[in-house]
């Protein structure tokens, strides 16, 4: 009962200090006048003013001018990490790492171009975002939409799988042959090591975006999935877009 006791004169007195009752045309404010959105506001002020100098450097400098400069490289890096901890990593893992569907950004292996402008434009404009300068590739539904028949996307599994190194069936994938070059080559290339202007992943190498196994190699031809990333360049502003661009790019191992 005591207790009891104790929380009805605690929330007396949180009444009377604290804002609390909701009015007609506004609230009571407390004795204390505490304001969650006054607290905000003043830790705000407190990180521009700290920000000061680095942060106007980091607004009119050059991608190459950040990377070059090792303590404004070292403010950006401090800034995108935040920002991709906020933003970037309910995708992309809190290490970058990625996962199925989700691009690893800590292993130098880009669909797009790994180079500073390269990833600054593609945190800026998106894949499939619906922005007008988006990244966009598609990938076929070979087998949803009946433009190869499920025998000949059994084989081009066969063929995928050979590419990338692995034992496959010789004749799958010799049947597989004239099928990829005359509806895989043109984006993957002959060889199939793909083509970063068009957005065509490397299927020689063992990174993958939605699996490797056979499974799923043949969902990916037979339904050609397509992920979005958001153009951020309609929520950031230009110098929150290079930190992100330089912590992703020297995180990465800083490769082409």
């Amino acid at each position: 009962m005591w207790i009891f006791y104790g929380c009805i004169a605690y929330a007396i007195g949180y009444w009377i200090l604290m804002p609390a009752w909701p009015g007609l045309h506004g609230y009571t404010h407390g004795l204390l006048h505490n304001s969650a959105r006054a607290t905000v506001a003043r830790d705000l002020d407190v990180l521009a003013a700290k920000r000061g100098a680095a942060g106007a450097r980091l607004r009119t400098a050059t991608l190459e001018q950040i990377e070059a400069d090792p303590k404004l490289q070292a403010y950006a890096l401090e800034q995108g990490q935040s920002i991709f901890g906020d933003n970037c990593a309910t995708c992309h893992g809190q290490g970058g790492t990625g996962g199925k569907g989700y691009p690893n950004l800590r292993d130098d292996v880009w669909i797009w171009g790994g180079s500073l402008e390269d990833i600054e434009h593609t945190i800026r404009v998106g894949v499939r975002s619906g922005d007008p300068h988006a990244r966009f590739s598609q990938m076929p539904a070979f087998g949803k939409d009946s433009i190869l028949q499920p025998t000949q996307i059994d084989d081009l599994t066969e063929y995928v799988v050979y590419l990338s190194h692995r034992k496959a069936d010789a004749a799958a994938v010799a049947r597989a042959a004239p099928l990829f070059q005359a509806n895989c080559a043109v984006c993957h290339g002959d060889e199939g090591k793909g083509n970063q202007a068009f957005g065509a992943p490397n299927l020689t190498d063992a990174d993958w975006l939605y699996g490797s196994d056979r499974a799923a190699i043949h969902d990916q031809i037979w339904n050609g999935h397509g992920g979005v990333m958001p153009a951020w360049g309609h929520r950031f502003d230009d110098a929150t877009i290079k930190a992100l661009a330089v912590y992703i790019h020297v995180k990465s191992g800083g490769g082409q």
